[in-house]
This record gives structure tokens, C-alpha cells and sequence, in this order.
């Protein structure tokens, strides 16, 4: 089985799949078609020597991660409907583009990230610690008050997890998902990526970023452990944040680390973050499959972009009348492979 260094995310109606060199993005229209995006990208870990060292490669890729899929998102939505705004920038990001000499565009997806950042690290992070030290007279171990600030991040984060997934969109999101790992799965079982073969695969995958988000729960209830529980709320908040990048870059070592290989001790260590998964991915239909092969060829890079508008016009659905989804698929024609 050949390993593939392309990963990716759904979005609203489509899959963006991203290898080293180019990324893809796919999305079917309300019309029917597939329209497609593919751009070049190159990762700050394969320009600088210091940003590629372990540890440091995971907290430079979150970064990058997070403002690329804030961008991704943002470009997936003007491309499913040409008429969706574009992001407006506030005047102070319009002040600082103009003093930083860059886009007003991009300074507005970095604040969004950091803004979705501060939120994630006050729910997950800052909120278990308020929430546990609530329990503080009924605890007298350091050790256990970390353990059960742990639990209540765990907690929160199932919790959140359950919550979007009975969200409508983010259903049909979860399934894109799916069609995403069901179409990296056949290309590394070296089988050619029709429909058929495609369906025929699981939609979990070890590469995921849900096991990330997983582990990063996991090690920072670890990492944190070794802090103490300091009487002060100033120093414990603080030491936590401090660890952050930590975390994040350890996490992001193991998870690479856990997915090397087949063997029982692998599939072991990250079962948890595949059944998490579960959650995150469901079943896709033929139609979105057919929008993950797009995404995964414009990211591979080794199809024409001729030979890319032939597949995506085989793809066609047209529309039923009374209907705002494609109709069912006409006999399969193989894709390129």
C-alpha cells in the first residue's frame, strides 16, 4: 500500500484536498456542475530549516492550517454561490494592512483566526480550568484537580463535537468529509479513483484532523499534569497558555508518529482518534465522491486542467425540477486514473 502525502477538509458542498507542491478545490453548484480551484502552496516547514525541526513543524502547520482553512472556507462559499460577499475588512485590519504593506483581505482572515483561536483556547482550555476549580474544597490533589480539568475538556469537546453534527449543513459537510478520506484511502490501495472503487473504502483515516484535535486533548491533559494546580489564577491560566504551542506540536509528532504504520501497536494508539472520527464523517452519496476525485486530481497535480473540465463535465448532475439536490448518477464512466 503507497503512502499519500495529500490530506484535506469538506466545506459547504465541496472537498479541498492539499499535497506539498499545489492545493485543490472542488465544489458542486446548486446548477449541478463541479467547478473547481487549484493553486500552488508551499509550507514555511520547506522554506526554513528552523520552522521544519520537530515540534516546531506542528505548531507552524496549525498556524498555517487554521488561516488556510479560513481562506478555503471563504473561497468555497463564492464559488458555491458567485453572489456570497467577500470578507469585508474592518478599518482597523484596512489600518494595519496599510501600515504592514499587506492585502486587507489577508489581514482580515489572520484576524479571524486568531479571533476563532481566543475562542477555542477560552472554551477548551481556560473554561475546564474555571469549571475545576469549582470542585477545589472537594479535592485535595493536585494531581486529581488535573485530571479533573481534563475530563471536563474532554467533555466539552465530545460535547461540541455532538452538538454541530445535528446541525443540517454541517451533516452534508461531515459527508464531504468522507468522500474525502474514502477517496485518499483507494489511492493508497493503488486502485484507479472511479466512483465505484472509491465507495468501496471507509471514511476513516489516521491523518485526520479530528485524531489531531483528539490528541491535542489528550497531551495537554498530560503535559498540564505536570504543572501543578497553582493557587493563583494569574500563574495557572498563564502556565497553560504558555504550553500551548507545546501541545500542539507534540500532538502533531505523535500523530504522525501513529499513522507510519500497520501493525497492532499503531492501530492501537490511534484508535481512539478513528472512532472519534465517527462523529466527524459520515456516508457520502456518489455525487460527492465525484467532487473529492476533482479536489484530490487538482492536488495531485499530474491531470491537465483540460483533462480535469472533461472529468468534472462527466460529472454533471443536472438538477430535478422541485429538487435543490443533483439527480441520481447516470451509469458510471471511468474517470482518468
Amino acid at each position: 500500500m503507497k503512502k499519500c502525502n495529500i490530506g484535506g477538509q469538506g466545506v459547504l458542498e465541496g472537498v479541498m484536498m492539499r499535497s506539498p507542491e499545489k492545493s485543490g478545490l472542488a465544489v458542486r453548484k446548486a446548477t449541478g456542475e463541479i467547478v473547481y480551484d487549484r493553486e500552488d502552496v508551499r509550507s514555511a516547514t520547506k522554506k526554513n530549516k528552523f520552522y521544519g525541526l520537530p515540534v516546531v513543524r506542528g505548531v507552524v502547520s496549525f498556524f498555517e492550517m487554521m488561516v488556510f482553512g479560513v481562506k478555503t472556507i471563504t473561497k468555497s462559499a463564492k464559488m458555491l454561490d458567485e453572489n456570497a460577499q467577500d470578507i469585508e475588512p474592518s478599518r482597523f485590519e484596512k489600518f494595519v494592512a496599510q501600515k504592514t504593506g499587506k492585502d486587507a483581505v489577508d489581514v482580515a482572515m489572520v484576524f479571524a483566526v486568531i479571533l476563532s483561536v481566543a475562542l477555542a483556547v477560552g472554551i477548551f482550555f481556560i473554561l475546564p480550568t474555571v469549571l475545576a476549580n469549582l470542585m477545589r474544597p472537594l479535592i485535595a490533589s493536585q494531581f486529581l484537580m488535573n485530571l479533573t480539568e481534563g475530563g471536563i475538556r474532554l467533555l466539552l469537546f465530545f460535547g461540541y463535537v455532538m452538538l454541530v453534527s445535528l446541525v443540517k449543513d454541517i451533516k452534508r459537510v461531515f459527508m464531504y468529509h468522507g468522500s474525502e478520506h474514502k477517496t485518499i484511502n483507494c489511492y493508497e490501495h493503488e486502485e484507479p479513483l472511479t466512483v465505484k472503487n472509491v465507495q468501496k473504502y471507509k471514511t476513516l483515516h489516521p491523518r485526520c484532523g479530528t485524531s489531531y484535535l483528539l490528541l491535542v486533548m489528550v497531551v495537554s491533559i498530560l503535559l498540564f499534569s505536570l504543572l501543578g494546580w497553582s493557587p493563583s489564577w494569574f500563574e495557572r491560566i498563564g502556565l497553560r497558555l504558555l504550553m500551548l504551542p507545546v501541545v500542539a506540536g507534540v500532538s502533531y509528532e505523535f500523530l504522525k508518529f501513529a499513522a507510519r504504520g500497520d501493525s497492532l501497536f499503531f492501530r492501537i494508539i490511534r484508535w481512539p482518534g478513528m472512532m472519534l472520527q465517527k462523529l466527524t464523517t459520515a456516508k457520502p452519496d456518489d455525487s460527492m465522491v465525484e467532487v473529492a476525485i476533482i479536489a484530490f486530481k487538482a492536488a495531485q497535480n499530474e491531470v491537465t486542467d483540460e483533462e480535469l473540465d472533461e472529468l468534472a463535465k462527466s460529472y454533471y448532475r443536472p438538477v430535478r425540477q422541485n429538487e435543490d439536490k443533483p439527480a441520481d448518477p447516470a451509469p458510471e464512466t471511468e474517470s482518468l486514473g
